[in-house]
This record gives structure tokens, C-alpha cells and sequence, in this order.
């Protein structure tokens, strides 16, 4: 996990070379992503530029762009290629590589087949520019784990960067967008997708129920992202989709020999999320640490939190507080990568508000639609609130593998299953396969848990407390102007007024308020982002494990036992 800045200069009309020295101050605007070390390059023929800041994490030592088998064919890279092993030994087995470093790979592939579709060859995430002999290319991973943006200045060269902040500048009066995940960008090509699955199209999903494959690819994409020469730990919540990467990436790592430490995070030690992070720690026996925030420290920090969030989303800052905050106890605790569960909900419809959808063909498209654009949300917040601290986040949910089996399952077995009790349960199919007897991977109160949202789960009284505080410091004559001061994305309350106002002081051009897509649940009255916003939610939240979600009472035995994946 790094940052990346790069210019390609072959676009610009006038041809004059960008400054070297101030592309390296521009990129220092990220420095957080990587401090670690810093590098540049610059094509003397092209005046095309990389700039790298390195957060080590595989061959620490070192220092990025990375060269390939001449001084004029470089890269950058942020992210994670988990096959680089097995390209060195097929792929590239006529190359001399020079370090363990897994960025390494990408350049060798460009100089061995010079296209943009080497992308397709790397299992892993990544946001990447490379410079090979006056070539320039720049691309981004199949679904856009890794935040990249571009931007165009006024003489036509084009910017990218994993963080927006470094290009408002140079291209806020001109143009500033995402760079397109599962796409490939050259001066002669423009954006091309190489990133084509068969599950884009809503009618491919008609495959079986196959609950052994679901639970072997995802152990697969568990263990692959273990790779690291720095410290790695879990993030554990307590829900589903946390606790299972945590109790898969646990057995691994011991297995390995390796210390297991899991994080938790709450207003207070009775939160949610925090009860329930405490039982799975101790069934699957981490070395767990819990950490709390306050009200007004989550207030107080909202201006930094949007600067290094750059959105305006309700759900993501409210979302982002806790994960800023747990990151920034982590870093201090030596540890630099993290396991989290993102990206579950999206592809199983596991929130409340798919209990509304209409038929399975609406299930299906909407699912797929959130994981299209799970860059522009849980990847986004994922992604700038950890590496505000530079500490990168891992999401086996997103393994290419994984999407490929579970996306193109019929969605009939993917919407919530009615349980003994009356209630629906959603990613039933998800919690079915791990729902084992011989090597049980979670308690049952926790693998029927429903869903909690991330802001909810951490204490209802964030969410509220932060919805009267921003209410107080919006005017009602201030707010009736939302939409001439905001004709995009007009804020619909005045929580989303005041993060809008905080959001354009910051980052004021038109472009910049463009990339926010903002996150709102479907087929529902109420559009607030909270899951207890849906009437599907349980009231009796707090007692987890007691009452309403333990082995004996509501979830029919009968039921567990026919969705047992069988050996």
C-alpha cells in the first residue's frame, strides 16, 4: 500500500515539461500513504513522471519506481500482487528480477507484451503508472479496491493519483474524475476495459447452489492475502462478514505460527459491535484489542476525516470515523496490514434493504450494481480512513475468484431465507457455508447475527448525536439554499448539508463534488443510510447472544442442518 502520482506529459498541447520537483511536492500531499519512503522518474524523452510514496510491506527495503531490464522502463505501484510468485516462475521465467518485491512483476509483463490486458494477469489489487522505453501507461484493479483518480490541466496533461487532493490544483478548473476500475489507460488508447466477467450480465447468474465452493474460494482468497513481510491483524466487528475472515485468517496464521491479533471499536465497551467482536475473539482465540472513541472526539475530527476521505457521503463519514480512529491505534501498535470484511454485503444483498427487493432479477442487478460501485463507498472509506495511518486493508470478499462463484449464483438462493421464527435472514447462503459441525468457524449467535451497519454497530448514539450536532450548526434559511448552493447531490437533511459545506471548503471546484456518488438504500421510504432506518431492523439489538440470535431459541435447527456444506 502506497501512494502513486503520475503525469503523462504526451498529451499536452504545448509540450513544455512539467516540473519534476513540484509533481514530487504535489504527491507529498499523501504522504501519509507512504511514509516509508519516497522516489521519482522522469522520461527524458517523454518528460512523462512517476512519483512513489512506499509504505514497505513486501521486500521492505525497497524503494520505488521499481526498474525493469533498462534505466527507461519503470513503475509505481499501490496495492497487492498475490500471484507475483507464479509469474516469476512462469511468465517470467527468462527474466532476472531483482527483488521479492511483488511491484516488481508489472513491468516485466508491460516489457514482455507491451498491452494493457497484462492487467488481467495479475491476481491482486492495484493502482499502478508505468513509463517503458516513451510509453506511458497507467491502470487500476478489475473493481477499484485501490482509490485512483485523473485529472486534465489547462495544457491537456493528464494526472493521476490515488488521492484527489493532489490534483485539485492543477485540474480543478479543467476536469477531475475516477479512473475507471478494471480499465487501462495509454495516450493512444484513452481508458480501455480489459476487466470483462461473465457476471456483468444480471441473466449469467443461473448457477446452482454449490456451498463447498463458496467456503474453498474464500479460504483461498483469506490466505493469499497473508502475504506480507510487515505485521498483519484482523478487523473484527462482530458481524458476519468480519468474524469470518477473522476466524479463517486465525486458523491460518497459527497453522503459520503467527500471532493473531484482532481489533474492535465502540463508543463505549457496551456497544454492538464491540460485544459482539469480544465473543468471537475468544471462540477463535486472537489476541484481541478494544479501543473506544468519543462523541466529541468524532465531531472534533470531521474536517481532517473529510479531508483524507475527499466525499461528502453520509454513510461514509459516518463509517469513516470509527475505522480513522481504530487505524490510528493500530499503526501505533506496529502493525501495517489489516484483514477486513468489505465487500459481503454488496455481493449477497446483505443489507436490510434487500429484504424490499421486488423480484430476483431486481435482487440480481442490484447487487451487482453495488459491487460496480463499492469504489465509490466501502472501498473508498476502506481504503483513505486506514491509510490516514498508513495501514493498508485486505478484502477477501473482492477476490476475483470469489465474485466469480458467488455473483453468478441463482438469486434465489442469495435472498433472505424466512426463518422458524418469522424473520428473514439475509446472506443465508453466505452464513450456510461455514455453518460446519467438525471445525465450527464462528458460534451460532454470531453466524445468525443480523446485519448491523459499520456507523450503527459501534453505538447507536454516534449516529444520533452526530445528526443533532450538524442540525445545530445548519440554519434552517441556510438550508432551504441547498440546492442553489449544491445542484448536484443536493443534501437532503442537514447532517449532509454540513458535511457538503466542510466538503467545499476543502475541495471547491465543481469537479471535485462530481466523483461523489452518494449512497442511498433502495426500495425503502426512508433514505437515510442507517440500517436501522429499515423496518426489517430488530429493536432488541443489545441483546445479542441472549435472546435473539442464539443456538437454542429462533433458527431452526432443522434448517442449519439441511444447509451444512457436505464433505
Amino acid at each position: 500500500m502506497c501512494g502513486v502520482f503520475a503525469i503523462c506529459q504526451q498529451t499536452c498541447q504545448n509540450r513544455q515539461k512539467y516540473d519534476i520537483d513540484e509533481a514530487r511536492k504535489l504527491s507529498r500531499r499523501q504522504h501519509h500513504r507512504g511514509p516509508d519512503f519516497n522516489g521519482c522518474y522522469q522520461d527524458k524523452k517523454t518528460g512523462d513522471i512517476l512519483v512513489h510514496e512506499r509504505l514497505a510491506i513486501m521486500d521492505l527495503g525497497v524503494i520505488q519506481p521499481i526498474q525493469g531490464t533498462a534505466p527507461t522502463r519503470q513503475v509505481i505501484h499501490n496495492g497487492e500482487i498475490y500471484n507475483h510468485q507464479l509469474l516469476r516462475d512462469t511468465e517470467l521465467k527468462q527474466y532476472k528480477l531483482k527483488t521479492t518485491c511483488d511491484s516488481e512483476v508489472i513491468i516485466f509483463l508491460f516489457e514482455k507484451y507491451r498491452d494493457g490486458h497484462i492487467c488481467n494477469m495479475l491476481d491482486g489489487v492495484f493502482a499502478f503508472a508505468l513509463c517503458c522505453d516513451g510509453e506511458f501507461m497507467a491502470a487500476r484493479d478489475p473493481v477499484g479496491v485501490k482509490q485512483l483518480y485523473y485529472g486534465v490541466d489547462a495544457s491537456g496533461r493528464y494526472f493521476f493519483s490515488n488521492e484527489m487532493k493532489c490534483l485539485e490544483d492543477s485540474c480543478g478548473d479543467f476536469q477531475i474524475a475516477s479512473f475507471p476500475p478494471g480499465h487501462y489507460y495509454t495516450p493512444k488508447t484513452g481508458f480501455v476495459r480489459y476487466f470483462n466477467p461473465e457476471w456483468f450480465d444480471f441473466r449469467s447468474a443461473i448457477h446452482p447452489l454449490d456451498l463447498k465452493l463458496l467456503q474453498k474460494t474464500m479460504i483461498a482468497a483469506v490466505h493469499k492475502r497473508l502475504m506480507s513481510d510487515a505485521p498483519i491483524g484482523v478487523l473484527l466487528s462482530g458481524g458476519l462478514d468480519s468474524s469470518l475472515v477473522s476466524s479463517i485468517a486465525s486458523r491460518e496464521m497459527k497453522r503459520r505460527g503467527m500471532t493473531v491479533h484482532s481489533f474492535s471499536i465502540g463508543v463505549d465497551h457496551n456497544s454492538p459491535d464491540v460485544i459482539a467482536a469480544r465473543k468471537v475473539a475468544k471462540f477463535i482465540g486472537t489476541t484481541h484489542h478494544e479501543f473506544y472513541f468519543s462523541i466529541q472526539e468524532g465531531i472534533k475530527n470531521l474536517r481532517k476525516l473529510i479531508w483524507h476521505l475527499e466525499s461528502y457521503d453520509v454513510t461514509s463519514i459516518r463509517a469513516s470515523t470509527p475505522m480513522y480512529f481504530l487505524s490510528e491505534e493500530i499503526r501505533k501498535m506496529g502493525i501495517k496490514v489489516v484483514l477486513s470484511g468489505e465487500g459481503a454485503d454488496e455481493i449477497f444483498g446483505g443489507y436490510l434493504y434487500f429484504h424490499n427487493a421486488p423480484s430476483d432479477e431486481d435482487f440480481q442487478k442490484e447487487t451487482i450494481d453495488r459491487v460496480l460501485h463499492l469504489y465509490t463507498s466501502d472501498c473508498l472509506r476502506a481504503d483513505k480512513s486506514s491509510m490516514a495511518h498508513s495501514v493498508e486493508v485486505r478484502v477477501p470478499f473482492l477476490d476475483k475468484a470469489f465474485l466469480d462463484a458467488a455473483i453468478t449464483l441463482d438469486p434465489t438462493f442469495k435472498r433472505p431465507q424466512k426463518l422458524e421464527d418469522g424473520r428473514n435472514c439475509e446472506k443465508f447462503v453466505l452464513r450456510s457455508a461455514f455453518n460446519t459441525d467438525q471445525y465450527p468457524y464462528l458460534p451460532d449467535e454470531i453466524l445468525w447475527r443480523q446485519k448491523e451497519q459499520f456507523s450503527d454497530g459501534v453505538g447507536y448514539s454516534w449516529i444520533d448525536s452526530l445528526m443533532k450536532y450538524c442540525a445545530s450548526k445548519i440554519t434552517d434559511k441556510e438550508f432551504s439554499q441547498a440546492s442553489k448552493l449544491y445542484p448536484h447531490n443536493t443534501p437532503h437533511s442537514k447532517e449532509a448539508f454540513y458535511m457538503r459545506k466542510i466538503f467545499h471548503e476543502l475541495f471547491p471546484s465543481d469537479q471535485a463534488a462530481l466523483t461523489v456518488r452518494k449512497w442511498i438504500p433502495k426500495w425503502q421510504k426512508n433514505q437515510d443510510p442507517s440500517g436501522r432506518a429499515s423496518l426489517v431492523h430488530e429493536s432488541s439489538v443489545h441483546n445479542l447472544g441472549e435472546d435473539l440470535c442464539n443456538s437454542k431459541s429462533p433458527i431452526s435447527q432443522q434448517r442449519i442442518e439441511q444447509c451444512r456444506p457436505q464433505a
